[in-house]
């Protein structure tokens, strides 16, 4: 299944990414250093979703619109006396030029959902955030994370349909990795 071999072929970059976020995540101790991790996913995850949006619709994957995180990180930047930055652009996303490269962008913007609930309780706990304000990215699909994770990684198995189509899949979900280590690291 693609969604095994996507989760084989993409793990170092992922762990390397992961790694950074995560200290990055653990140091923060006020509210405009969580503005600003908020800020990386905004600008990053916004300019895939701008690039992404050119082949997956509702028609290519029906809940596409619900899978888009842009609205909510804007929305918990703002709630937290934030303004949303400018996206990202150009070669600092990945090349998407294909309904296949989307797709293997989009696996690893699905994939921050699963640590989200993690994360929002140790941001709330780390700012006291005591009313969910600034949460909702993180909190994404709340009790439906699995069921939206294994939702997506279905569509993706049913969808790829030769071995050409699989590795152009996994070359774009690594190439969203390191773009944004590449990122998070300026």
């Amino acid at each position: 299944m693609l969604s095994e071999l996507l989760k084989e072929h993409t793990l170092t970059n992922h762990q390397q990414l992961e790694k950074m976020l995560v200290q990055r995540m653990k140091a923060i101790r006020s509210t405009d250093g969580y503005i600003d991790l908020l800020q990386l996913f905004y600008t990053y995850f916004g300019g895939l979703e701008q690039e992404i949006d050119r082949y997956i619709t509702a028609t290519e994957l029906p809940d596409y619109q619900q899978r888009r995180k842009s609205a909510a990180l804007a929305n918990d930047i703002t709630a937290l006396g934030g303004t949303p930055q400018a996206k990202a652009f150009g070669t600092t996303l990945p090349t998407i030029q294909n309904t296949m490269q989307a797709y293997g962008a989009l696996y690893v913007i699905e994939g921050s959902t699963l640590g989200g609930k993690i994360i929002s309780k140790m941001m709330a706990q780390q700012l006291e955030i005591k009313d969910g304000a600034g949460l909702s990215f993180f909190n994404s699909y709340g009790d439906n994370t699995e069921l939206m994770w294994d939702t997506f990684k279905q569509t993706l198995n049913n969808r790829v349909k030769s071995e050409g189509e699989a590795a152009e899949v996994i070359e774009s979900a690594n190439q969203t990795f390191g773009k944004f280590k590449e990122w998070a690291a300026r």
